[in-house]
C-alpha cells in the first residue's frame, strides 16, 4: 500500500472542494430560503449543529466520542493496530449486529427492485473512463502496485457498476435500471485526524444501489421514491427523522428550473433543511441529498444520500434503446439507502449515549440485541430448569444464553444490565417448574410476569419480519472468551 505523501491520490475534485465558494441557506417546509445567520433556529438545535458543522468544514476530532467506549465495553468492534488506521476488527457480536444490517438493507434494496451484483475491489488507475471519473470524485484513494501497472481500491460500486451497464443491452423499457452491490468494502484514505471509531473509517461497508433513468422527469419521480425507501431503511434500522437533518446541494440553475420539486422534497423531509448551492457545477451531479446524524460532540456524519448524476452515462457510454430507434445516454442516480453500516452502528451507539443524558437506560434497537434474553439460575441447582425455560424461548428464533458462572446472583445481574440485554429472567426455587415467570424488562425496569411462549411472542411481534441470526456466543456464559480488556 502507498503509503508516502508523495504517492497519494488525490482527486481535481476533492482539490475543489477544498476551495469551494458555497452559497448557504436553510429551506424551509413552506419554499422560502433563509440566509443561515437570518434562521431562527428555535426547537432545531440539531440543525444549527449541522449548519455549523457544514459551513465550517472542520472534520478533524479532538476527544472520542461516547460510542467507542460503548463498542469496546459491549464487544462489538475495536481498533486492529496491526492495520491501517480506520480498519477495523469485529468480535463476534459485533459482527452478528453487521451481518444483521447487511441482510436487511440488501432485502430492502431488493423489495425496491435492485439487481444485486458483485464487482472487483481494484481498478487500474490508468483506465481512461475510470482515471476521468476519479478525478469528478472527491475522496483520496489506497494505491496497490502489481506487475507494471498500478491500481487503486475501490471507494464506491459506481465504476464497477458502470462498466457492467456499458457491457449491457438496455431499451427503454428496461429503464429505470436498478443494480446494487453491497461493497464490502470500499475504502477511503481518510486524514488521520478524522478518524474516530465507527464514525469516519478507511475501510467499510457501503450499499450502493444505482438507477439509469431516461431523462430528468423520470430521474425526479424515482428519486422521490428512493428518498421514501432510504427513510424507510433507516427507520427500519432504528435512526428515525428527529434524529438525523437532511442536507440538500444543487446547483442555482437546477433550483431555478426545479423549484417545486426541490421544495416537495423537504415538504416530505417535514422540517427545514441545509442547502448548499453552487453558481456553476463542478461535481458530476445536479442535486444531491444526505441525511445527518448528528452527534454527543456535535460532529455531522452523512448515512443515506441519493444524487442526480448528469455524466457519467456518457463517460462510460452507456446506452439506451429509445422507442424511436435512437440510442442516448441515461441519466444515473446513486443511491445508498443506508449509508455505510459501519455508520448505522455508530448512530446507534450515540442514540443511546444521549438516552443516557437523560436518565434513560441505553439499549440497542430488539433485532439487532446479540442476546435478547439471559436466564439467570441461582445456583447450580437450578441449571436444569434455566435450561428448559431458554430451549423453550430459543425455540421461537431468539437470541437466549444462560449465566451459569459461579457467581453471586446480583453480580450476573449487574453484568446483564451492562451487556444491555433486554430481558433477563432468574431461575430459583420459587420460579423452578412455573409456567410463568418474572422477567426483568431492561428499558422500563419493571418485573413482569411471563411463560416462556407469551415472552417469545412478544418479542417476535416488535422484532416483526427482520433477519434473524443465531446466538454469535456459546449459549453458556462459562464457555465464553472475553475479547476486550
Amino acid at each position: 500500500m502507498a503509503e508516502n505523501k508523495k504517492e497519494e491520490v488525490v482527486s481535481a475534485a476533492l482539490k475543489a472542494e477544498e476551495k469551494l465558494k458555497s452559497q448557504w441557506w436553510i429551506l424551509d417546509t413552506e419554499g422560502e430560503l433563509h440566509k443561515i445567520e437570518e434562521f431562527n433556529f428555535k426547537g432545531r438545535d440539531n440543525l444549527r449543529k449541522f449548519a455549523g458543522y457544514e459551513v465550517d468544514k472542520d472534520r478533524t476530532v479532538h476527544q472520542e466520542p461516547p460510542h467507542v467506549t460503548m463498542m469496546k465495553a459491549l464487544e462489538l468492534v475495536d481498533y486492529e493496530p496491526a492495520s491501517d488506521p480506520g480498519n477495523m476488527r469485529y468480535y463476534p457480536k459485533g459482527r452478528m449486529i453487521k451481518a444483521l444490517l447487511e441482510e436487511y438493507v440488501s432485502r430492502e434494496v431488493g423489495k425496491y427492485g435492485g439487481m444485486e451484483v458483485e464487482t472487483p475491489i481494484m481498478y487500474n488507475l490508468n483506465h481512461p473512463t475510470i482515471a476521468n471519473y476519479l478525478n469528478r470524485f472527491p475522496a483520496r484513494q489506497y494505491t496497490i502496485e502489481s506487475d507494471d501497472d498500478k491500481y487503486f481500491l475501490r471507494f464506491a460500486a459506481c465504476f464497477g457498476q458502470f462498466l457492467m451497464a456499458h457491457d449491457a443491452t438496455i431499451s427503454y423499457k428496461n429503464l429505470p435500471f436498478k443494480i446494487y452491490e453491497l461493497t464490502r468494502y470500499s475504502f477511503r484514505r481518510e486524514q488521520k485526524g478524522e478518524l474516530t471509531g465507527l464514525r469516519r473509517l478507511r475501510s467499510f461497508t457501503m450499499p450502493d444501489v444505482h438507477a439509469m433513468c431516461r431523462d430528468l422527469p423520470q430521474a425526479k419521480e424515482e428519486f422521490m421514491v428512493r428518498f421514501k425507501m432510504s427513510a424507510d431503511v433507516l427507520d427500519g434500522i432504528g435512526i428515525h427523522n428527529a434524529d438525523y437533518e437532511l442536507g440538500v446541494r444543487l446547483t442555482e440553475e437546477f433550483w431555478q428550473n426545479n423549484k417545486d420539486f426541490v421544495v416537495n422534497l423537504v415538504k416530505t423531509h417535514g422540517k427545514p433543511v441545509l442547502v448548499e448551492m453552487w453558481r456553476e457545477r463542478i461535481f458530476y451531479f445536479i442535486l444531491k441529498w444526505e441525511r445527518n446524524f448528528v452527534d454527543n460532540l456535535d460532529k455531522a456524519s452523512a448515512l443515506s444520500t441519493d444524487q442526480i448524476d448528469v455524466e457519467n452515462g456518457e463517460r462510460y457510454d452507456i446506452k439506451f434503446m429509445e422507442e424511436d430507434g435512437t440510442t442516448k445516454h441515461p441519466l444515473i442516480l446513486h443511491c445508498s439507502p443506508s449509508g455505510a453500516i459501519e455508520r448505522d452502528i455508530y448512530a446507534l451507539l450515540e442514540k443511546a449515549a444521549f438516552d443516557m443524558k437523560v436518565g434513560k437506560r441505553p439499549t440497542l434497537p430488539l433485532w439487532l440485541a446479540p442476546t435478547q434474553v439471559r436466564v439467570i439460575p441461582v445456583s447450580q441447582d437450578y441449571l436444569g430448569a434455566a435450561d428448559i425455560a431458554a430451549a423453550e424461548i430459543e425455540a421461537a428464533k431468539i437470541r437466549v444464553d444462560v449465566d451459569n458462572r459461579d457467581e453471586s446472583v446480583s453480580k450476573k445481574i449487574r453484568d446483564s444490565e451492562k451487556e444491555w440485554i433486554p430481558y433477563t429472567i432468574v431461575i430459583g426455587e420459587k420460579e423452578a417448574g412455573k409456567e410463568k415467570l418474572p422477567v426483568r424488562i431492561r428499558e422500563t425496569g419493571k418485573l413482569v410476569e411471563y411463560s416462556p411462549n407469551d415472552l417469545s411472542t412478544e418479542i417476535n411481534d416488535v422484532v416483526g419480519d427482520k433477519p434473524w441470526r443465531p446466538l454469535p456466543m456459546p449459549r453458556y456464559m462459562q464457555q465464553r472468551p472475553k475479547f476486550s480488556g
